[in-house]
């Protein structure tokens, strides 16, 4: 505790303003006619284009998961392991409940670890039988998908050129985990429930109630904690008038930030309290406690001459197209990143020991509770792998960055869902514990206050900002994403094109890829994703890796230079739907080298210059 409320002057300052203001994570493509033009789908086409995406992160992650098994499955068989190494692979992997080794060569039982999950016995034992008759040193084994018990299983078999073979039981939970995650990312069910913590849906910047019945009412609606407000009030309220207030309005709670407090109503509403404290304090300004959601050209430089580097990650060539749409692997012959440049994600915190995220992250904060500041939804998770999942390592996925670190911030709940109050101090928190680059994968329709000055605060100390756009295909402007001093990203699919979900407007500043986008996932998994919750972390690393290449560079600086260098898509120049264009990690890094070279190298070369023309004319003054 006495971590968090050690923040600096600017901190003190903001926290007497809000009013609780729920965010959200933003966790299918828009179809385009014969001159290219976007063409905005109708409600019903819109929920077939996003259902589809679902469908298609729902496929791939379980391709994903029986893939990454496979493999695991393949270094067995080939590595003749001990019992030891068999029984840490199944508590590494805690999706897979058994596994039966049939050594060739060896007498006797097979090996056999872990167990049937119950009541899949007969179906189980049916498949292994088959793996075993099936299975080829070439080609695995994998079962129809069976259920039993609310859980979803497949069956694996590999061989190795030897003859041995090793198969085993996966409960494939994750796909059905990723469907009704992503229904909720991309708004196909009213999200959040109302009711729920005690939120309701209103029209953005205003208490006026909207019943979210579809997922598409979320795009007209803000949510907010029905009786809650955040006040900043002009002088500090003394601890008689702070009493005189929970009594007038049958006060629960007072919490405060810096000279901002929240209050909770057992009774009076959102509306209700406003209006108390307008008409009996006139504060700076009272508003709701509003939740956020997870969202899940420049002449050419020459980089037809750089060589890409091609990754072994194991998931990497077969399912990872985003990264070399955008030139990455060119990318990283400029800079693969440095440690002392991190990335704070703010969102439902990070699974802290995913194998593929081992020494990728640093300092982390939990706003929601007192734990360690772990992901107990997965887009997190998933958003972190993005940016630095460990590369070249032969496992899972790459990340954009070999080497800047991650810091975890966790601003939202369980529930996907966080308020401003949350969201702010995540902010100040990554700024002052020294974070060059901060995503924020979440949003909300309402403009707060309190969340705008902590987003002012981190941009007048040389932050970059960015956030996704959100996934409602909406021209309304989204929070923080639509704030002049944030980057704001919207999303493409595999073919360049604005993804159907994507929120477009004269605020986007580029698009990134965000439609199934392969990354890490609790339980040691990894998952497909769509969403412009996705694309966001695509800028946040290429901004990261910028400040990698030229720490000279100021965030200003930072953000024009991938405006300048993205890939011009749409209508030409700037458009709505996709900003500046998609992003090109190549061109923006040489870019940033060629600004290095004119504004911190420039004045040392002149000076020896001027000194070699001296020597050479024999000039002494």
């Amino acid at each position: 505790m006495s971590a968090r409320h050690n923040r600096s002057r600017w901190f003190a300052m903001l926290a007497g303003i809000a009013v609780a203001i729920p965010l959200f994570m933003w966790a299918a493509a828009d179809r385009q006619n014969d001159s290219g033009q976007i063409t905005v789908p109708d409600p019903s086409e819109e929920r077939r284009l996003k259902a589809a995406a679902v469908q298609s992160d729902a496929k791939a992650t379980a391709e994903l998961c029986t893939m990454e098994c496979a493999q695991e499955f393949r270094r067995l068989a080939k590595g003749r392991p001990t019992s030891d190494e068999v029984r840490h692979l199944l508590a590494m992997h805690p999706h897979m409940l058994y596994i039966r080794m049939d050594v060739n060569g060896d007498r006797g039982k097979p090996q056999e670890f872990g167990s049937l999950p119950q009541g899949t016995e007969d179906k189980a034992r049916q498949f292994l039988k088959e793996a075993r008759r099936g299975a080829t040193s070439s080609t695995p084994y994998v079962s129809e998908p069976f259920r039993r018990n609310g859980h979803r299983y497949i069956v694996i078999g590999v061989r190795s050129a030897d003859g041995s073979l090793v198969s085993g039981v996966i409960r494939q939970d994750i796909v059905d985990e990723v469907a009704k995650h992503q229904k909720r990312n991309l708004r196909l069910v009213p999200y959040p429930a109302e009711g729920n913590y005690r939120i309701e849906s209103a029209e953005p910047n205003t208490t006026r109630d909207v019943t979210v019945r579809t997922g598409e009412g979320n795009q007209n609606a803000s949510h907010y904690h029905v009786h809650e407000v955040v006040v900043r009030f002009k002088q500090e309220p003394r601890e008689q008038d702070l009493k005189q207030m929970m009594q007038a309005i049958d006060g629960k709670s007072a919490r405060k930030l810096g000279y901002t407090h929240v209050f909770t109503s057992r009774t009076m509403e959102a509306e209700q309290l406003m209006n108390y404290f307008r008409d009996k304090w006139n504060p700076v300004y009272v508003e709701p406690h509003y939740l956020y959601l997870t969202n899940t050209s420049p002449a050419e430089t020459g980089s037809s001459d750089i060589s890409p580097i091609i990754p072994n990650d194991a998931l990497y060539s077969q399912y990872q197209w985003n990264l070399p749409v955008i030139e990455t692997e060119k990318g990283w012959r400029l800079s693969k990143g440095n440690e002392q440049v991190s990335v704070a994600v703010l969102d439902t915190g990070i699974q802290l020991d995913h194998p593929d995220l081992t020494g990728k992250l640093g300092e982390g904060l939990n706003i929601v509770s007192e734990a360690p500041p772990e992901d107990d939804v997965g887009h997190g998770t998933h958003v972190a792998g993005v940016i630095a999942a460990s590369v070249n390592n032969n496992e899972g996925v790459a990340g954009m960055t070999w080497n800047n670190k991650v810091l975890p911030v966790k601003v939202l709940d369980s529930s996907g869902s966080g308020t401003t109050y949350s969201v702010a101090e995540g902010i100040i928190w990554a700024t002052d514990h020294g974070a060059k680059v901060i995503n924020m994968s979440l949003g909300n329709y309402a403009s707060a206050e309190f969340l705008h000055d902590a987003v002012r605060y981190a941009y007048d100390h040389d932050v970059v900002l960015v956030a996704a756009s959100g996934n409602d295909n909406t021209e309304r402007p989204g929070y923080p994403a639509a704030y002049p001093e944030v980057f704001a990203v919207a999303a493409t699919d595999s073919s360049g094109r604005k993804a159907s979900f994507s929120n477009y407007g004269g605020y986007i500043d580029v698009a990134a890829p965000g439609a199934t986008i392969p990354s890490t996932y609790p339980g040691n998994q990894y998952a497909a994703l769509s969403g412009t919750s996705m694309a966001c972390p695509h800028v946040a690393a290429l901004a990261a890796l910028i400040r990698s290449v030229n720490p000279s560079l100021r965030n200003e600086e930072v953000m024009q230079v991938i405006r300048d260098t993205a890939t011009d898509l749409g209508e030409e120049g700037r458009d709505i739907y996709y900003g500046y264009g998609q992003i090109d990690v190549v061109r923006a890094l040489q870019a940033a080298e060629e600004n290095d070279l004119s504004l911190e190298r420039y004045s040392s070369r002149l000076l020896n210059r001027i000194s070699s023309l001296r020597s050479e004319f024999g000039i002494t003054r």
